[in-house]
């Protein structure tokens, strides 16, 4: 089985490295194959920005994603351009206080959560990626719990880790809720 992802939003929301955990996660505390790919804009901060990965079971002979089964849309501006390439049947997750969806396919399912809220109550809005990694977790179930808990733990700034599990968690328990 291969799942191809697609993670979009602006430079400083810290997409890429949402991108990064869940391929690590996957790879090699999950044992499959991942791989990443990203693009972003010669802005610092503010501008598009995305990180596509693709997870299989078998070898992946093509590394980008080209229609993506998993949306995870971070700002309005990566909705809008990645959502027309999504599969009909696409799980689409949206930071629901940032993104309103338009042009859902009948097939698709949505997954609100609002990310930057909790991110904020937790500490800095920084975070978000983080509960939206949570959040893409619990929904999703395609990479394990402790896989990616632990893969966030590992893959934070050093003095970070509470707090970025913390959020973590909080995503996670959100979308248990939901699901």
């Amino acid at each position: 089985m291969t799942t191809e992802i697609k993670f979009g939003g602006f430079g400083g929301q810290g997409v890429i490295l949402a991108g990064i955990i869940i391929g690590r996660a996957a790879s090699i505390l999950d044992h499959k194959y991942a791989t990443l790919t990203q693009s972003f804009g010669p802005e610092a901060r503010g501008g598009a920005c995305s990180a596509q990965v693709i997870i299989s079971d078998d070898k992946i002979l093509y590394p980008y994603v080209t229609r993506p089964e998993i949306l995870v849309a971070m700002s309005q501006e990566a909705c809008n351009k990645f959502l027309p390439e999504a599969a009909d049947d696409a799980t689409v997750i949206i930071e629901e206080d940032l993104v309103k969806p338009r042009g859902v396919k009948p097939g698709m399912s949505v997954f609100a959560i609002p990310a930057t809220r909790f991110a904020e109550e937790l500490g800095p809005k920084m975070i978000l990626n983080i509960v939206m990694v949570g959040f893409f977790t619990a929904v999703t179930k395609l990479v394990s719990h402790k896989s990616v808990r632990e893969t966030v733990k590992g893959s934070v700034p050093l003095g970070t880790e509470t707090m970025n599990l913390m959020a973590f968690d909080r995503g996670y328990e959100y979308g248990q809720a939901l699901v």
